[in-house]
Formats: C-alpha cells, sequence, structure tokens
C-alpha cells in the first residue's frame, strides 16, 4: 500500500456538512461486462447501489439475508429500471453467521469467473448489547468487520481473476466505514477483550457501549481494508475504504427516534448521497489503481484517523479474523 501524501484529513466538520459533490452518479462510466456485488443490497445505500449499477449496464449480485425485503427490493428495481433489472441476481447471505458467508461465496463461485467490484456495504448499528453472531462474537464486530473478512477472501480467487482482463489491470473491493471510527474513541485502538466469544466477553462490552463498540468495528473495517490493500497489491486488488456521509437509512433503527428524527433534520442526507462516494470509489475510472484509499463525502479522498493508519494494528486485526474463521 503506497504512501498518500497528497491526501489529507478533511475535517469532521466538512465531514459533517460536505460542500456540493463535484462526482454524482450521473459521472458512473458504462459497466457492460462487470460482475458486481453489493452486500446489505436490499436497502439503504446498498439498494441504491444496485439500482445505479444496474442502470449502467453491470451484472450485480444483491447479497442480503431478509428474502421478504429483498423481493420487496426487487420489484422496486424492475418497477423504476425496467428490463435492465433483469442483470440482477439474488445471492443469500448473512454476515452474522460464518456458515451462512461461506454458502454464499460458493454459490457466486458455482457461477460466476470474475468478480470486478465487491461493495462491503451490510452492517449493523447499535444492537442490543446482549445481541451475538451465531459464532458467539459481538453484533457489531462480528458483522462488520469478521462477515466481510471472511466473504472477502473466500472470493479473492473471482477478484484475481477480473484483475487481469480488467483495462485497468484491478478488481476493487470497497469497505463502508464511518467517521465515527475517530470519534468514538476506545482505548488502545481496539478493546480485545470485547472481541471474545460469547458472555464471558459482555463486561468488556458494556464497559465500553455501544457507540465504542459501534466506533472499533468501524475503525476494524477500516484496518482489515488497509491490510487487504498492502497484502494483494501484487494481484490488482484495489482496497479502498470510506465514510459514506450522513445518510437516512434503516441503519440508525436502533437508536432514539427523537434523536434520529432531529439528525434526519439537520445532518443526514437522501440515500441517493449516501451512495456517491461508494460509487466513486468503486466504478470511476480515476480512482481504479488508488489502493488503500481512504474517501469521505461526497467523493473526496481523504486520510482516517491515526488509529486506522497503523500498520501493527492492521496485521493484528487481520491475524485476528484468519484465526476465527478457521474450521469455517
Amino acid at each position: 500500500m503506497p504512501d498518500n501524501p497528497s491526501a489529507k484529513r478533511i475535517s469532521t466538520f466538512s465531514e459533517l456538512f460536505p460542500p456540493k459533490p463535484l462526482w454524482t452518479s450521473q459521472n458512473v462510466p458504462d459497466l457492460t461486462g462487470q460482475t458486481i456485488i453489493v452486500t446489505g443490497g436490499s436497502s439503504g445505500i446498498g439498494l441504491e447501489l444496485c439500482k445505479v449499477l444496474l442502470s449502467r449496464n453491470a451484472k450485480v449480485y444483491m447479497a442480503a439475508r431478509d428474502e421478504t425485503k429483498v423481493d420487496v427490493a426487487i420489484d422496486q428495481l424492475k418497477e423504476s429500471l425496467g428490463r435492465q433489472a433483469t442483470r440482477l441476481s439474488f445471492l443469500k447471505l448473512d454476515l452474522a453467521d460464518l456458515r451462512s458467508v461461506r454458502r454464499a461465496a460458493e454459490e457466486f463461485l458455482s457461477k460466476e469467473q470474475e468478480l470486478h467490484v465487491l461493495f462491503n456495504n451490510g452492517g449493523v448499528m447499535f444492537p442490543p448489547l446482549e445481541e451475538l453472531t451465531e459464532q458467539q462474537f459481538d453484533s457489531q464486530w462480528g458483522t462488520n468487520v469478521l462477515g466481510h473478512f471472511f466473504l472477502t477472501n473466500l472470493l479473492l480467487p473471482a477478484l484475481k481473476r477480473a484483475a487481469t482482463t480488467s483495462p485497468s489491470k484491478s478488481a476493487r473491493v470497497v469497505s463502508i466505514a464511518s467517521s465515527l471510527h475517530g470519534l468514538y474513541l476506545v482505548p488502545n485502538s481496539i478493546d480485545w477483550d470485547s472481541l471474545k466469544k460469547g458472555t464471558s466477553a459482555f463486561s468488556a462490552r458494556k464497559k465500553l457501549g455501544l457507540d465504542k463498540l459501534y466506533g472499533q468495528s468501524k475503525l476494524g473495517v477500516i484496518l482489515f481494508a488497509n491490510e487487504l490493500a498492502r497484502r494483494y497489491e501484487g494481484d490488482g486488488i484495489v482496497s479502498s475504504s470510506l465514510h459514506p456521509g450522513g445518510v437516512k437509512t434503516r441503519l440508525q433503527r436502533n437508536m432514539n427516534p427523537l434523536v434520529v428524527s432531529i439528525l434526519n433534520v439537520l445532518l443526514f442526507y437522501n440515500v441517493s448521497y449516501g451512495a456517491i462516494t461508494p460509487l466513486y470509489a468503486g466504478t470511476a475510472p480515476e480512482t481504479a489503481n488508488m489502493n488503500g484509499e481512504y474517501f469521505t463525502a461526497w467523493a473526496r479522498r481523504s486520510l482516517p484517523s491515526r488509529d486506522a493508519q497503523n500498520v501493527e494494528l492492521m496485521g493484528k486485526v487481520w491475524t485476528w479474523c484468519e484465526e476465527q474463521v478457521k474450521g469455517f
């Protein structure tokens, strides 16, 4: 992963109140011949990504767990896009279950040889503290970090093949993080005790609280994305992470409704804005070889927190994840 002296840290104020975008979904190029996966694709930013990608002639796999919501989402896309929606496929994926992640990857690899872009978009925010993944990990870390780590590694063969045939000689992995990774700070960057399985970690998770657990998980997303960039640059894998901006989605469903109402008025934008930065990272010709970059709203290069740039911590998170997925 190359050093990036030209990128500068964009202020928190500018992230909260970004200027008018200079690059929008209208700038997405024709994507004929590209196969793309969007996790969390049945709602929010993920659904908007699917819509725009299909409208630009990509073949899209909507990866999600709730088939009822997927049916509704597909009907919406068929109504708005018509025949363009025929290139959409459903990929059943529960990021909170490592066995489901493997099944989804194997299903995709049985149908496709190449994967040009993987949008690691799915995630959870502020679930009940007692809620764990199927393998008994903290819900936010297990879903946002570990699930995507496992999926990405299982799909590496298809990403590498796409990189060899792509005109840019690259395939992209775009991981959705949050500016909150640098606001909800955890002592020593990662509280490893909070990541232990089961109820043994409950006291550590309770001490941190849901906000810090969320910030920790989004820091983990950036660290994983940066380590992916370091390890597979030679294979043409271009890995980036980003803050999509404050967006009105169901991600905030576990927050206080009054707080969400206020945020929707003061800080949050329509979901079409939330798709701008992921689309920029995943489709713009000028970002095709921007490996290890961090982007923020709207479609601007930035730098993540100092912790997120810690090379030693990147390796520790990667190694921890590797250990947890063994046997699955």
